[in-house]
């Protein structure tokens, strides 16, 4: 049985460590300091790093990949779009690769950065998506490189995912995401109750992840934009008028940049 933990790094940052006990073998996602899984490895001895994941350029994300590298000699997975250091295999939608055992498919997500992928694992019991800075808890990634329509599209693609499925995304900003949720949605039952419940975790100093997609489709703003109060929501800030779905996420983006 595969376990996953969180590794802090920076201020908000998680590394995700794959382990398999079985084989002593550990995997990193988005290692952007090498620090905390160096650290790891020397307190757990006899144990390899053999993967690492990538799932876009941003330097929170890909600093440690190099250090990481040399350290262990590990296999580098990234973006096929994008410049990744030292990767050993560029990666585009649809393909498919096999860490610790288990069968990962990659997404292209394009929208946070232009190649920016992510990573699903199927299974019936236990679906995981490593969505990098794509699909966040509550929220979504900032537009640097990409367009609303782009990234519109690429989070209705996740959302597609099975209801069952873990979102492990990069950042700790679920309680902020929230925040903004609920002026989105005010009168959103599961949302208030999803605020109380990450509010606890987080005065506890508990980390909020992973996220269900369930979760996310009945309270992420950014995953409801064909969801009547939330475009009678951006009517009343921008004014009444057609919009289609990209249109509905442009305007809740926009206003997210700025809340």
């Amino acid at each position: 049985m595969i376990q996953i933990d969180a590794l802090p790094a920076f201020s908000d940052n998680y590394i995700w460590l794959l382990q398999d006990p079985a084989s002593r073998r550990c995997a990193v996602v988005d290692p952007g300091d090498a620090g905390p899984v160096l650290e790891w490895l020397a307190a757990h001895p006899g144990w390899q790093l053999g993967d690492i994941l990538v799932t876009h350029h941003h330097h929170d994300h890909v600093g440690g990949v190099a250090a990481l590298k040399e350290a262990s000699g590990a296999t580098v997975h990234g973006p096929a779009g994008e410049r990744i250091p030292v990767r050993d295999r560029a990666l585009a939608d649809g393909d498919r690769l096999e860490v610790l055992g288990l069968a990962f498919e990659v997404i292209d997500v394009p929208g946070h950065t232009a190649g920016h992928i992510a990573y699903y694992h199927a299974n019936a019991e236990r679906p995981l998506l490593f969505s990098g800075d794509t699909l966040f808890a509550g929220g979504c990634g900032r537009l640097f490189e990409g367009t609303p329509e782009q990234m519109h599209h690429s989070l209705s693609r996740l959302a597609a995912l099975p209801e069952a499925t873990g979102v492990y995304c990069a950042h700790e900003y679920t309680l902020s995401n929230l925040r903004f949720a609920r002026a989105v949605e005010p009168d959103n039952a599961a949302l208030a109750a999803r605020f109380e419940a990450v509010s606890a975790l987080r005065e506890r100093g508990s980390i909020s992840l992973p996220s269900r997609l369930d979760e996310e489709r009945a309270t992420n703003p950014f995953l409801r934009t064909d969801v009547d109060a939330v475009r009678q929501k951006i009517d009343e800030r921008e004014g009444s008028r057609e919009r289609d779905g990209s249109a509905v996420f442009a305007a809740l983006r926009h206003w997210k940049d700025t809340f």
